[in-house]
């Protein structure tokens, strides 16, 4: 006899699905580092591009990368959702890779971010079209475009204007 699974709610499918997607462009976008490294700002990172309680000179697993990613872009997920509860799907998920690669403040500080103030008004068009603003990395005390950040925010704001195709 086998137990049932729990049924997931419709919220909790939505973010898990978001998280999925999110992660297909966090995956090529970060690659796989096993070893503790310094980005080019200077962040202690592993993994997909994992910066929390980083070990520096640890050798990480496959599984314990896996479940980094998984973490962490569940917890970018959640941070969006709270701040737009009702942003579509695709855009859900673009937001939540730039909040895993980013912060919060993208998404969620309205006082700091033009999208955050359009993903509050629910202006969805508006927010993803600012995702390219955000290509840029503190580099020596300077705010420096990235190509790889350049690519990774265009690939977002394609994803993320999808929400009206669906």
């Amino acid at each position: 006899m086998t137990e049932a699974q729990p049924t997931k709610t419709p919220r909790a499918k939505r973010l898990g699905v978001a998280a999925a997607v999110a992660a297909a462009i966090a995956v090529p976008a970060e690659g796989l580092r096993q070893v503790a490294y310094y980005d080019p700002p200077g962040i202690l990172t592993v993994c997909y591009g994992s910066t929390t309680n980083v070990v520096k000179g640890k050798v990480y697993s496959l599984d314990e990368c896996k479940a980094r990613l998984d973490g962490d872009m569940m917890g970018a997920v959640v941070q969006v959702d709270r701040c737009a509860p009702e942003a579509p799907p695709a855009v859900l998920a673009a937001f939540s890779d730039a909040v895993y690669n980013l912060g919060p403040t993208i998404a969620c500080n309205t006082d700091a971010s033009t999208a955050a103030r359009l993903l509050r008004a629910k202006d969805w068009t508006g927010a993803c079209n600012q995702l390219p603003r955000w290509d840029k990395a503190r580099i020596a005390g300077m705010l420096i475009s990235l190509p790889g950040l350049t690519k990774r925010r265009a690939a977002e704001r394609d994803l993320c204007l999808s929400y009206a195709a669906s």
